[in-house]
């Protein structure tokens, strides 16, 4: 049985996160900032309800006869109680003797181009074990992107403005940072799990380092720009954030609506439409609040059972990093033409280089993983890099062509001269008429 180590991180970067946010609120109301305490703690305490919902749905514990937990749940102690549970499960599980054992088949990963499937037996131990690993993944998804990403920006904003930064806030963006990458990091796992369901997935160390630069220069760098863009204009900012998440929000409504799919109805049997509905909503929101800091890895498709998309991305993945490159170096500039004087000391060319640099090498970061570290390469029909050398080869072939095609014109136009003028001489050296001039014909 493997052992939920999984569990611990999630549970100490929720306590910690909520503990430095409601100590750095304090310091807030202390010193007379009102708004930025009103702030701070609803970053804090909405995504702490939000996790709290997600551990009683995924464990079903609302239509259970278990009053202790939802109380628990209720004073926002649940995934500490969810913590100890899985570990008492876990450490108990050598002491009694499965009633009822599941067998589950699963392939291993091309080795040579041969797969074997491997039947695995379940009990409900391990059931319940994989239970909570879930619920923890979801709810550090949640956590990330509802509560850390929108905290970090908030304090770095604060920093921006106040030119200081004090130990509390530091420490609070340090824990908001490293929450974001986790849950970026927990997205990634969970969507190569749910493509590549019917195989043994084993992730290794390297890929995780991999994962971990990739995500913390793209979400750091994003974030820089975000709050810089917001310190100098901020009422565009609500524009660009508001035409962000709607365009993230109603995509995958769009995309539901033309296919004229049947509104699904098999996400939860005991939820009714309106339930049903509500679901889809929140996980929509979730997808738009992903997007609007770092790439999903997942593409939500609502007609989908299982809600997400398993066949390759490649080309949402080029258009999102292509686009949110180009729409960070707009707000930099932005930022460099309409800076203020609290940016009298930095250097801004070299501030934006910086940045740039670090949203490419986030790209690299990716790159490397897919082309490397990613553990269902084998299953890929393309790489990374032969994708890359066949967009040359096809760049070349265009030129030589539009090359080839240039020539030919000019060959044509030089062609289509020639005879132009050939026939116009000839008609006037052959006609006997022309070689008369007026007077001579006047004294014939």
């Amino acid at each position: 049985m493997k052992f939920p180590a999984s569990v611990l991180p999630s549970v100490f970067l929720f306590v910690a996160e909520m503990t430095a946010a409601l100590y750095l609120s304090s310091t807030y109301r202390t010193g007379g900032d009102r708004m930025w305490q009103v702030l701070t703690l609803l970053f804090s305490l909405l995504p702490c309800a939000m996790v709290q919902l997600t551990l009683l749905f995924v464990h079903r514990d609302l239509s259970r006869d278990r009053p202790l937990v939802l109380l628990l749940h209720l004073l926002q102690l649940g995934p500490l109680f969810r913590c100890f549970e899985a570990f008492w499960i876990y450490f108990q599980s050598d002491q009694s003797e499965e009633p009822y054992v599941s067998i589950t088949r699963k392939r291993q990963i091309p080795k040579n181009g041969l797969s074997e499937e491997i039947e695995k037996e379940v009990g409900q131990a391990e059931g319940k074990l994989f239970t909570h690993r879930s619920a923890f993944s979801r709810a550090s998804v949640i956590q990330a992107f509802l509560g850390s990403a929108p905290q970090l920006t908030l304090q770095l904003y604060i920093s921006v403005l106040e030119q200081d930064v004090s130990v509390g806030r530091s420490f609070l963006m340090t824990l908001s940072l490293l929450s974001i990458v986790y849950g970026a990091l927990r997205c990634n796992i969970l969507a190569i799990k749910i493509k590549y369901d019917e195989y043994e997935v084993n992730v290794k160390p390297l890929a995780y380092i991999c994962i971990f630069f990739w995500r913390s220069f793209e979400i750091a760098t994003r974030v820089i720009v975000l709050v810089l863009f917001t310190s100098v204009l901020k009422t565009w900012v609500v524009i660009v954030i508001l035409f962000n998440f709607f365009s993230f929000f109603l995509f995958p409504w769009v995309l539901f609506w033309f296919s004229g799919s049947p509104f699904p109805e098999n996400i939860e049997k005991a939820l009714s439409r309106v339930g049903t509905t509500i679901v889809l909503c929140f996980l929509t929101l979730l997808y738009a609040g992903i997007n609007m800091f770092c790439w999903s890895a997942v593409q939500l498709k609502i007609n989908n059972p299982e809600l997400i998309s398993k066949s390759p991305n490649w080309y949402h993945l080029l258009v999102y990093y292509t686009v949110r490159l180009i729409e960070n170096a707009i707000l930099l500039l932005l930022w460099y033409f309409f800076k203020t004087d609290v940016y009298m000391y930095v250097c801004a060319p070299l501030l934006i280089l910086q940045l740039l640099i670090g949203y490419c090498a986030a790209i690299l970061f990716m790159l490397v993983f897919y082309q490397f570290f990613h553990p269902c390469k084998k299953l890929f029909s393309t790489s990374f890099s032969e994708g890359f050398q066949m967009w040359l080869r096809c760049a070349c072939c265009f030129h030589r062509q539009q090359k080839s095609c240039e020539s030919v014109e000019k060959t044509d136009v030089k062609s289509s001269k020639s005879r132009d003028e050939t026939p116009s001489s000839s008609k006037i050296s052959t006609d006997p008429s022309h070689n008369f001039t007026a007077d001579e014909l006047s004294s014939a």
